[in-house]
């Protein structure tokens, strides 16, 4: 958000949100479907950074497609990530069986054979679709709480409001700053228990070196990291919209620890397989892929080398 002279951008920012969540789900829904159309519509007309930086991104995704078609591409991503938007904002007002039947996974049994295995399951998936609805539909439909982590946000008041609201769906949130996050995470996991964990953007300078559309990129260590370290099956999710009111998505098989290798390089070569399985799931599904920032190498400004490891990156 752009300084304004004698505005606190903070406690504006706050403020929209708050009143997001306030006003926004207090309407019909097909009133909000309409303006949360008209916003993306409005946004992408004025081709401010974030759709400047989706397109140059769906670019890499589609890079046959001419620039017409990147503009269309980019249109339909903003309505995408504003449906995103608007269905978070009405989340805590809607009712039990409405959340049961908003999101329709393909290949569910893979989560729900894993949890009966005890041995812990990790759901790794990129910034596609709402995942959010993804996540307390696995708190509701399937009565099963997990653990995530959060980005901290500024101002604080921002972050906290997103805390407690994904607290208030079912879920345990950690920050992601510092080290304490992965040591939670894998108590979690020895217990049985489930992490998801968005996965697709390092926000660390201890991301795993990967191939994501031809180019270099760095996604977080955490997902594979803790499946090796604890034995829990790692399993990647991608989700996308249809012409419907009802969420779409798959869970994909296991990702299994190599059989041979250091801890490191298993832990890279599962994140490798990760990213492939993103990136086959954001080309069926371009427009689903909420990526308004930079993420490949080439675009990055360097960062310092060491830090804690990344469990996994979590941003609306």
């Amino acid at each position: 958000m752009t300084r304004l002279p004698g505005i606190d951008t903070d406690k504006l920012t706050d403020a929209l949100y708050g009143l997001g969540w306030s006003t926004v789900k207090k309407l019909p829904e097909g009133v909000a479907v309409r303006l949360g159309r008209r916003i993306a519509d409005t946004a992408w007309k004025r081709r401010g950074k974030g759709v400047r930086r989706l397109e140059a991104n769906l670019a890499r995704v589609v890079p046959d497609a001419s620039s017409a078609r990147l503009a269309e591409l980019s249109r339909a991503g903003m309505r995408s990530y504003m449906r995103y938007w608007m269905e978070s904002f009405r989340l805590p007002a809607w009712s039990e069986d409405r959340i049961k039947t908003a999101f329709d996974p393909e290949d569910v049994h893979h989560l729900t054979d894993g949890l009966k295995s005890d041995r812990g399951v990790i759901l790794a998936l990129p910034h596609m679709g709402n995942y959010d609805l993804a996540g307390v539909w696995v708190t509701t439909k399937l009565n099963t709480p997990f653990t995530t982590v959060a980005e901290r946000l500024k101002p604080e008041t921002l972050y906290d409001r997103f805390v407690a609201y994904r607290e208030g769906l079912g879920m345990e949130v950690l920050p992601h700053t510092g080290g304490a996050a992965f040591g939670t995470l894998a108590r979690r996991l020895r217990a049985g228990g489930l992490v998801c964990l968005v996965a697709d953007r390092d926000l660390s300078s201890s991301g795993i070196p990967v191939t994501f559309f031809g180019e270099e990129t760095k996604m977080p260590a955490g997902p594979a990291v803790l499946a090796v370290q604890t034995g829990a099956m790692l399993l990647p999710v991608t989700l996308w919209y249809d012409d419907t009111a009802v969420m779409r998505g798959r869970v994909h098989p296991e990702i299994e620890v190599p059989e041979t290798g250091t801890r490191a390089e298993k832990a890279a070569r599962m994140t490798q397989t990760l990213a492939d399985t993103f990136a086959s799931g954001i080309a069926d599904h371009p427009t689903d892929w909420h990526m308004l920032q930079r993420l490949w190498l080439a675009d990055l400004e360097p960062r310092p080398e060491n830090g804690p490891v990344a469990t996994g990156s979590e941003t609306p």
